[in-house]
């Protein structure tokens, strides 16, 4: 929702404000049109929407944003921005809410922050957000990425672990209310910097030494913070929708949906049904676009004493062996961590569950490649953005006949991963996209001196190389950073759950 300033600013704006010398300064800031660029809150408050409520949520919030508009112009300001939460959060699970906010929001926030407020921001050695959003949905992003010390928001109602719809008192922090919430939170001297971008602000910018207004005008010349300037990178993230549901465009996507299953379900029908030979050329198509670079070498010879190739895979989605095999236009076999059993079923390749157990997949993986080509994930999980989590390096001490591959996988409208939803779900989100692509770059073999068993090399040593030679080719950053801390910072877990009974009781890691 947008304001409009009435009359001339009190305040000079914030290209005048000076960062150097402010390290033992405090500055108070506005959240939306102020530290992020955008003034609509509409599009985080649609994230939350789907992913707590899929859909029917978030179809709910745009048929009540209307009336939010009407209310925020002939009303008041707090009056829209409770009709957006009500729509939001009413009936829904507060750990949900939570998980959405730590695992869905920083991405699409930290892509939206104002290079300008945020010179003057960052430069501050105490920091405090006063925002009209509630706090349960920007703390978690505000505090892990920027760095915030304090933060001053809306906060919503809760009963037995729900979300009512409603706000706490004194309501939705909005002109006087942010004022009054800043001097209960701050009795302290004034803070030394007050940043907003409408006249609703100047209230507390006025109990600052010095306010600065951030104008709607120059929010297209300065642009976002450029990713590698935040305190911390957003490396792992979660929630199906790919694209900043603006209302036009989150009215597209639930347009889109039965569309898109109907056209996900006729793709996956095509690359589980047809020969493998064909596949690739089923999918153009269908508007899947598959690009193949590099050499991939010929299939395995079925003469004594030759194994398969091990191509070693950067890993996107639960698709890569699929398409790896699309590539070479037969299927390869691939060892899994535990997919969906209907990923499995909807499979047109053979895949090979791993037990965790180090000795028995060893000796499994061997047989595998007795029989002819394997595919691994090394990393273990996805990531989507563009870092490569620590290779598991068994796969190097059980061949020397290794090809990387390099998987890059683009989706417009829906992600076709997940850490916290129903994996099962994973191929169809993917398929769902208007015009998925794939590509998958063979990189050279790995030459005999650089392998376990030829060069005497670490199994260590073979899959840090192959791991730097994947990101060298596709730009991307390698880490030291495992599918536990994946999961340990989008789900709160291990990643591990209990098998089934009857299963031994082992633990059996969740799908990719």
């Amino acid at each position: 929702m947008v304001a409009f300033n009435c009359g001339a600013s009190p305040f000079r704006t914030v290209e005048h404000c000076s960062s150097a010398g402010r390290e033992g300064h405090s500055v108070v800031a506005d959240m939306d049109g102020t530290l992020l660029l955008g003034r609509s809150s509409f599009p985080y408050f649609a994230l939350v929407a789907y992913d707590v409520g899929g859909p029917l949520r978030l179809l709910l919030l745009l048929l009540a944003a209307p009336l939010a508009g009407l209310l925020y112009y002939l009303a008041s300001e707090s009056a829209g921005i409770q009709v957006l939460i009500f729509a939001t959060f009413a009936g829904a699970r507060v750990e949900d809410i939570e998980s959405a906010a730590r695992a869905v929001l920083p991405k699409f926030y930290a892509e939206d922050v104002h290079s300008e407020t945020w010179r003057v921001f960052s430069a501050c050695g105490r920091r405090c957000v006063l925002t009209a959003n509630p706090r349960i949905m920007v703390e978690a992003f505000l505090k892990d990425y920027l760095g915030v010390h304090l933060v001053i928001a809306t906060e919503i109602q809760t009963y037995r672990g729900r979300a009512t719809g409603f706000v706490s008192r004194p309501g939705v922090l909005v002109g006087r209310n942010k004022a009054a919430a800043m001097r209960k939170h701050m009795p302290e001297a004034a803070p030394e910097i007050g940043l907003g971008d409408r006249e609703s602000d100047y209230p507390f910018m006025s109990l600052c030494q010095e306010g600065y207004v951030v104008p709607q005008e120059s929010k297209s010349k300065v642009g976002p913070v450029p990713r590698e300037s935040l305190p911390k990178p957003v490396m792992f993230h979660d929630g199906r929708l790919a694209l900043r549901p603006t209302p036009p465009l989150a009215f597209l996507a639930l347009l889109w949906l039965p569309v898109g299953f109907l056209l996900a379900c006729i793709r996956i029908a095509a690359g589980s049904l047809l020969p493998m030979r064909f596949v690739y050329h089923a999918f153009l198509a269908l508007g899947v676009r598959v690009t193949v670079r590099g050499t991939p070498p010929p299939p395995p010879s079925k003469s004594a004493g030759h194994s398969g190739v091990l191509f070693v895979c950067s890993h996107r989605t639960l698709l890569d062996p699929i398409f790896l095999s699309t590539a070479l236009g037969r299927p390869i076999a691939a060892v899994t961590y535990s997919v969906s059993r209907l990923s499995e079923i909807l499979s047109p390749i053979r895949t090979v569950p791993l037990t965790r157990d180090r000795a028995r997949d060893a000796a499994m993986i061997k047989r595998l490649l007795q029989d002819g080509d394997l595919v691994i994930c090394p990393e273990g999980t996805t990531c989507r953005e563009p870092f490569l989590l620590r290779f598991s390096a068994l796969f190097a001490e059980l061949t020397d006949e290794i090809v990387p591959v390099a998987m890059v996988s683009g989706m417009s409208m829906f992600h076709g991963t997940t850490a916290r939803g129903w994996k099962g779900m994973d191929p169809f989100y993917f398929f769902m996209n208007p015009s998925p692509r794939y590509e998958v770059t063979f990189l050279d073999k790995l030459p005999r001196e650089l392998t376990c068993s030829g060069g005497g090399k670490s199994s260590h040593d073979v899959a840090n190389y192959i791991q730097r030679a994947i990101g060298s080719a596709l730009c991307y950053e390698c880490t030291q950073f495992t599918r536990k801390d994946k999961y340990k910072a989008l789900a709160g877990n291990d990643g591990s759950v209990p098998e089934k009974k009857g299963e031994g009781g082992r633990i059996k890691l969740i799908g990719c």
